[in-house]
């Protein structure tokens, strides 16, 4: 039987093609010119007699035949490459650039501690940290592995479930002194709150019913929420990772205990990811060795 075979590189840039969103995107993702990936998609339109692109001056995107035969070769690439990284996996050391997004209270109060101890472990991994208190695009910004707080809405991601961190009501020391403690929701009416700007859904309490937050200072990040709740300015709903010491020291006051219902959505902290081969060893190291020293 004489069957079609596309050459692996020309399947690979397809793949490439689909997942950036576009010929020159792609090519500088593979550092390639982007003539090699005109070349290659025409081969493979040419090799199976159909269109796997529409192209207009604007956008490429899958046609239906092109879909499906993306979901087989991704499923094809995925096996292949799982065999050689099984074969490699014990003679080579995880390395290259490791890009890890995450909110910034995450990056100051979780990961920068274990920046040093996993840098010692894997010296050949080269880490880079960035901050977003927004949900980034992974492969638009060109970022290995995300990690997001709450329930997660793209179905594109694999997942990896790192723990839960509980939500509390907190306030300074001196900005109850001066108010007054709320003993009951309704008291919260009467008090200052700070909230998120950007998202409304982050100013809701997790209780039964929901509650939303009428907020009179708002940050764009969780940090300056933080920073703002220590200065004494009002009360602020706060995961449990970023301000666990705070409570600890005295230089915040957990409120009302038992409101909040627990387990909750937000509660979730989640290192996401688009599974590539290529990254597979760097990711795997990076969650192994965080997962277990993470203080949620």
């Amino acid at each position: 039987m004489n069957g079609i075979r596309s050459k692996t590189e020309d399947l690979e840039i397809l793949l490439a093609v689909a997942d950036h969103g576009g010929f020159s995107a792609a090519a500088n993702a593979l550092d390639i010119q982007v003539a090699k990936v005109s070349r290659a998609i025409a081969r493979l339109e040419q090799e199976h007699a159909c269109s796997l692109f529409t192209r207009t001056t604007r956008k490429v995107s899958l046609t239906q035949e092109g879909e499906q035969f993306i979901i087989a070769i991704r499923s094809a690439m995925e096996q292949i490459a799982g065999a050689e990284f099984a074969l490699t996996a014990q003679k080579t050391r995880p390395s290259g650039r490791l890009r890890v997004d995450a909110a910034s209270p995450f990056v100051l109060h979780q990961l920068v501690p274990l920046v040093k101890p996993f840098r010692t472990a894997y010296p050949d991994i080269e880490l880079e940290l960035v901050s977003n208190d927004n949900i980034i695009d992974l492969i638009e910004k060109r970022t290995d592995l995300a990690i997001r707080i709450g329930g997660l809405s793209d179905s594109g991601l694999h997942a990896t479930l790192l723990g839960r961190s509980p939500l509390h009501l907190v306030a300074a020391p001196d900005y109850l002194a001066l108010h007054g403690t709320p003993t009951t929701v309704d008291a919260l009416t009467s008090h200052t709150i700070i909230g998120f700007s950007d998202t409304a859904n982050l100013n809701k309490l997790p209780t039964t019913p929901t509650i939303q937050l009428s907020v009179n200072i708002k940050a764009s990040s969780g940090e300056t929420v933080r920073q703002l709740c220590l200065e004494g300015n009002g009360i602020a709903l706060l995961s449990h990772f970023m301000i666990s010491k705070d409570i600890q020291s005295g230089h915040l006051v957990s409120l009302l205990p038992g409101l909040i219902d627990s387990p909750n959505p937000r509660e979730q902290v989640q290192a996401v990811y688009y599974k590539h081969s290529t990254l597979a060893s760097r990711i795997e190291a990076f969650l192994n060795f965080i997962k277990n020293k993470l203080t949620m």
